[in-house]
């Protein structure tokens, strides 16, 4: 089992940043990729990035590519989500989450531990 706990959400002007923590307790935290995904009102869940046990490998969704940066301390047993540039688009509930697959970390499917999410609003 895999405990999931986000923090560092809030509200922020466009052009601004953030930094997401998500801590981790339980099992090897190392032996997890990690992902972040977010939720708007009204909208499906949707993918924003994803990070290899090691940290060696990251993937960025293309809406935030160049904005936000995925990283982990695995010494720390938490993973972030610094967000740059921010954008009133990226208003949503932010949600941290973990897998213990190496394959489709892109699909919410995919994971099997999921955090409580934070708050992100941009306003314009």
């Amino acid at each position: 089992q895999v405990q999931l706990v986000e923090s560092g959400g809030g509200l922020v002007q466009a052009g601004g940043s953030l930094r997401l923590s998500c801590a981790a307790s339980g099992r090897i935290f190392s032996t997890y990729a990690m992902g972040w995904f977010r939720q708007a009102p009204g909208k499906a869940r949707e993918f924003v990035a994803a990070i290899s046990g090691s940290g060696g490998s990251t993937i960025h969704a293309d809406s935030v590519k160049g904005r936000f940066a995925i990283s982990r301390d695995n010494a720390k047993n938490t993973v972030y989500l610094q967000m740059n540039s921010l954008k009133p688009e990226d208003t949503a509930v932010y949600y941290c989450a973990a897998t213990s697959r190496t394959y489709n970390v892109v699909t919410e499917s995919s994971y099997d531990y999921w955090g409580q999410g934070t708050q992100v609003t941009v306003s314009s």
